[in-house]
C-alpha cells in the first residue's frame, strides 16, 4: 500500500465518440417525421408547400443515411471531427427547410435543440459550443430571409419582427443553456463510470493479492516431495562422510538450508488454510497493518486504543477495507504538517475508526465536494517532491466507495479551530465487520 495506482487522466475535452447506428436511427426518425409532416401539412391541412424542394432535402438526408449505411459498420463510434459535420448538416437540412417554409414562424424551429443535445451527449464540449454557435447563426440566417409561411387561406399572418427577434433570442438561450446542461450532466455520468471502473480495479488487485497465499500454499505443497527427497540424500551423505571430511561443513550447511526451506514451506501451507492467522485480526493489528507502509515519510503516525480491549473487535482480513483505510491515512500523510492521529474506539454496537492530520484542511472550493470523483487538492508529493504531477482526485472517491461497501458511513470535516486539518470518521455496526473470537 506505499505505492499508487495510476488511472487515464480525466479531460473535459474528451469524447466517447458517437455510434453511427445511433446516428442512423435518429436521422431516420428524422427523415420519417419530416415526411409525415410535409404531407399532413400540405394534403389534409390545405396549407400549400413548396413540395418538391422540401421533398428533395428530406430526400437528401435519406441518401446521406443510405451511405453511412453502406459506407461504416453499425458498431463504428465517430469521434468528433466526423460526427461533429454530420450533425452539422443536420442543422444546414433543418435551415433549409425552415428556409422554404416561413422561417422562425414556422413552430418546428425548436428542432435546432435536436443536434446540439446529441452532440452534448457524446460529443466534446468544444465540437457541442461549435454546432451551438452554428446553429444560433443559421436561425438567425434563416428568421433574415426566408420564403413566406405557408397558410391555407387569404389572410397570411405576419409577425412583428420584434416578435421573430424575441424567438431567436429564446431559441439561442434555449440552445446555450440545455446543450450545456446535457453536456455537464453526460460528462457527470462518464466520470462516475470511469472512477467506479477504476474502483473495480483496485478492489480486483487487492483481491488477487490476497489471493496469493492460495497460490503459495500449492506451491509450497508440490515443492515438499522433492525437498523431502532432497533432505534424505543429504542425510545419507552426512552419514557416509566422516566428520573431519573436507566435505562436512559444506553437507552441514546443505542440511541447515534444507531445515530452511522446509520451515519456510510450513508457513506457505499455513497461509492457504482456513485458520490463517491473518484470516481474522483484531482491530488493533488491521490498523498496524493500515499505517505500517505510511511511517517512513517523516510524518509521525500515532494510533489511540481503548486502555480497556477487553471487547476489542475482531475482523476479517477484508481487501478493500485495509485499501480504503490506508488511503485516508495516505491522503492524511501528504497534507500533514508534521503529525497524523488515527483513533479506534468501540462500543458493544458500534466501532468507529477516525483519522486526523494538522495540515491545512480541505480547501473551501472542494469541501462540498469530497468524495465525488476527479475532486482533488494535493498537498506535496512524497516521493517526487512538488513538481511530479498532482493526483488525479480518484483516491478518496475509490477509499470512500470500498469503505462504504464494507457497511461503512463516512463524515469528512476541517478541525474546530484552533486545531488546524481534516478530521474523517468512518463508523460501523459491529455486526457488519466483527466476528467472534
Amino acid at each position: 500500500m506505499s505505492h499508487r495506482t495510476t488511472f487515464p487522466a480525466s479531460s473535459e475535452g474528451r469524447s466517447l465518440g458517437l455510434r453511427i447506428d445511433t446516428l442512423i436511427r435518429l436521422r431516420w426518425l428524422a427523415v420519417v417525421g419530416q415526411a409525415v409532416s410535409l404531407v399532413v401539412v400540405n394534403d389534409l391541412l390545405g396549407f400549400p408547400l413548396p413540395l418538391f424542394p422540401c421533398l428533395l432535402a428530406v430526400g437528401l438526408s435519406a441518401v446521406v443515411n443510405l451511405l453511412l449505411r453502406a459506407r461504416f459498420p453499425v458498431a463504428r463510434r465517430l469521434g468528433d471531427i466526423s460526427a461533429g459535420p454530420l450533425l452539422a448538416y443536420d442543422v444546414l437540412q433543418l435551415t433549409a427547410l425552415l428556409y422554404l417554409t416561413g422561417g422562425l414562424s414556422n413552430p418546428f424551429a425548436l428542432l435546432y435543440l435536436a443536434p446540439v443535445m446529441i452532440s452534448a451527449t457524446a460529443l466534446t464540449w468544444t465540437t457541442t459550443a461549435t454546432l451551438g454557435l452554428f446553429a444560433t447563426v443559421c436561425a438567425g440566417a434563416v428568421g433574415l430571409w426566408h420564403w413566406p409561411l405557408p397558410w391555407a387561406g387569404e389572410d397570411v399572418p405576419v409577425l412583428p419582427d420584434l416578435f421573430l427577434a424575441g424567438i431567436w433570442v429564446s431559441l439561442s438561450v434555449s440552445i446555450g443553456f440545455i446543450g450545456l446542461h446535457s453536456w455537464r450532466v453526460a460528462e457527470e455520468a462518464r466520470e462516475l463510470a470511469d472512477a467506479l471502473a477504476a474502483t473495480e480495479l483496485v478492489l480486483a488487485r487487492e483481491q488477487h493479492l490476497s489471493q496469493l497465499d492460495g497460490l503459495a500454499a500449492a506451491a509450497a505443497h508440490e515443492l515438499g516431495t522433492p525437498l523431502a527427497t532432497i533432505a534424505l540424500v543429504v542425510k545419507e551423505m552426512q552419514r557416509s562422510v566422516t566428520p573431519d571430511s573436507p566435505y562436512a561443513e559444506d553437507i552441514g550447511l546443505l542440511r541447515d538450508q534444507v531445515k530452511r526451506c522446509r520451515d519456510i514451506l510450513q508457513t506457505l501451507t499455513s497461509l492457504g488454510s482456513g485458520d490463517a492467522p491473518f484470516d481474522r485480526m483484531p482491530l488493533s493489528l488491521l490498523l498496524e497493518e493500515v499505517v505500517g507502509p505510511h511511517r517512513d515519510f517523516g510524518i509521525t503516525i500515532s494510533v489511540s486504543l481503548p486502555e480497556d480491549r477487553s471487547d476489542e473487535p475482531v475482523l476479517a482480513r477484508n481487501p478493500g477495507l485495509i485499501y480504503g483505510l490506508g488511503n485516508l491515512v495516505e491522503n492524511a500523510v501528504d497534507f500533514a504538517a508534521g503529525h497524523v492521529a488515527v483513533e479506534a474506539r468501540w462500543t458493544t454496537t458500534r466501532m468507529e475508526i477516525v483519522v486526523r492530520d494538522d495540515g491545512p484542511g480541505f480547501a473551501p472550493e472542494v469541501s462540498d465536494r469530497i468524495g465525488q470523483p476527479y475532486v482533488t487538492s494535493r498537498g506535496r508529493d512524497r516521493i517526487g517532491g512538488p513538481e511530479e504531477e498532482s493526483g488525479l482526485g480518484l483516491g478518496f472517491f475509490i477509499a470512500k466507495t470500498l469503505l462504504e461497501r464494507s457497511g461503512a458511513t463516512l463524515w469528512v470535516e476541517n478541525r474546530a479551530p484552533p486545531d488546524t486539518g481534516a478530521e474523517v470518521k468512518i463508523s460501523w455496526t459491529r455486526s457488519a465487520l466483527a466476528l467472534e473470537r
